[in-house]
């Protein structure tokens, strides 16, 4: 089975902690050169020392903010002007937690831009050089509530479910040319974007943050939360050329805790 990344070039976006920065260091090892995407640009400088060079790569960043959709399609422009990019990861921190009936409509506008509207401007600037390349791998990062919502997260879980659709329709297109589209849905995974949730949570619920944990971890087959490295190994995978045929799907990285067949 070919893994081998080399010669490819990704472009990872929320790619400083958590997820987005085990992804980059997964997809380098496997011989990507990686161009990291996000707003912090002394965390992309600390990143970018972190990323494997075993196969001579030389990693870059770019600063965007994905609050400001016209500071993404700059920041992609920039890159398509110098590479060819093999490899998109679509990956941006959720929304705020909170029931849906108390949300307001500037929460779902901005939630819309900053996933759904970034994800299109990023791929309408990368197709072309998968086109030419003969070769694309388009991963979204998105969410087990595509599958079945979750509590408290009321516009994430709209938006998600947005981004899911976008992704299959997308992927109907772009198929022919060798370039698969697919989603990557991590489960309760030790990030600071889960323990900012859960911190939510201790205050509404007026429990100690270990009493959240065993609750949270009981209803996890494996009982216990994900790594950001078991994600991105599956990611890893599904960027390289073993993952082919694999294309329009929605993949649940969780523990077995999706309710959902």
């Amino acid at each position: 089975m070919n893994l081998s990344l080399t010669g490819k070039n990704a472009v990872i976006c929320g790619s400083t902690q958590g997820i987005g920065l085990a992804v980059a260091k997964e997809l380098s090892e496997s011989g990507a050169t990686c161009i990291l995407l996000a707003r912090n640009e002394d965390a992309l400088k600390t990143a970018v020392t972190e990323l494997p060079v075993k196969e001579g790569q030389e990693h870059q960043y770019h600063v965007a903010d994905f609050s400001d959709n016209e500071q993404v399609k700059m920041a992609i422009d920039s890159v398509v002007c110098n590479h060819n990019i093999h490899i998109l990861i679509n990956n941006t921190g959720g929304p705020a937690a909170g029931a849906i009936a108390e949300a307001k409509p500037p929460e779902f506008e901005l939630a819309f831009r900053q996933h759904l509207v970034n994800n299109q401007l990023l791929v309408q600037a990368v197709l072309p050089g998968m086109k030419k390349e003969g070769y694309g791998r388009i991963i979204n990062i998105i969410s087990t509530s595509v599958k079945i919502p979750i509590a408290n997260l009321g516009v994430s879980n709209t938006i998600r479910a947005a981004v899911a659709a976008w992704a299959k329709t997308l992927s109907n297109e772009t198929g022919r040319y060798n370039i698969t589209v697919n989603n990557v849905l991590p489960g309760s995974t030790k990030t600071r974007r889960l323990f900012s949730i859960m911190e939510e949570t201790v205050k509404s619920k007026a429990i100690s943050m270990e009493a959240l944990e065993k609750e949270m971890t009981a209803q996890i087959p494996m009982k216990r939360f994900g790594l950001p490295e078991e994600i991105a190994n599956v990611v890893a995978f599904l960027a390289s050329s073993a993952a082919s045929y694999v294309n329009g799907t929605s993949i649940p990285v969780d523990g077995g805790r999706t309710g959902s067949i």
